[in-house]
């Protein structure tokens, strides 16, 4: 049975993993006869945001990790215990988190660089030819990970499609149930709810792009 991780980054879509997009990702993985484990960098958030009235608190911090086991029902790894040779792929949910927990392309756009515990664990899986699945506002990173010529989506957005194009990448529109895949990198990316009015229309992309890493397993 295939086994594929899930890079979680904190719980909620405001200041962490966007829940429906984990969700429907972690149900996509376990439909296609796959196995998941998800992980999570041990690191502080970079904000906590009332998500009842969008207010970020000042007087409160989270970890990631933490905040993310809440999501995986407790069972979640450390992102720096991963084993690659215990698995065959990764997906990556989006929410805010990941501009601004795994990443700080929510602050600074193009020049952005991702946590080094978060770059270390999606290019042991780069590195070994394994595919990875990214997901709504998730793709900002694939151009620092694989350099210049990855293609990838985040739907439609002209400025964060530009900055991924100024990192590098290319990046392709594409509609919310579409998915876009990079075969000679093996990078499968969907805008989910960059674009998504329903948890319906985020789960037909989401489940073509698990669909699709699953099937670039070699």
């Amino acid at each position: 049975m295939k086994k594929i991780a899930v890079l979680l980054s904190g719980c909620g879509v405001f200041d962490g993993t966007e829940i429906h997009e984990a969700v429907l990702s972690l149900l996509a993985i376990t439909r296609a006869g796959a196995q998941y484990q998800c992980f999570a960098p041990d690191i502080a958030q970079m904000h906590v945001v009332n998500h009842l009235t969008g207010e970020v608190n000042t007087d409160e911090t989270r970890n990631v990790l933490v905040e993310s086991a809440r999501i995986a029902r407790g069972e979640v790894l450390n992102a720096s215990h991963l084993d690659i040779n215990d698995f065959d792929a990764l997906v990556i949910p989006g929410g805010f988190g990941a501009a601004k927990n795994l990443s700080n392309f929510a602050t600074t756009g193009s020049r952005c660089h991702i946590n080094p515990i978060v770059e270390n664990f999606i290019r042991d899986f780069a590195n070994a030819r394994k595919p990875v699945g990214f997901v709504c506002i998730s793709p900002v990173m694939i151009p620092l990970i694989y350099g210049q010529g990855v293609t990838g989506t985040i739907g439609n957005d002209s400025d964060t499609a530009q900055a991924f194009n100024e990192m590098g990448g290319l990046h392709q529109a594409v509609k919310v149930d579409d998915i876009v895949v990079d075969e000679v990198h093996k990078v499968v990316s969907t805008p989910a709810y960059m674009l998504a009015t329903s948890i319906l229309e985020a789960h037909v992309g989401i489940e073509k792009l698990v669909n699709k890493v699953i099937e670039m397993i070699d």
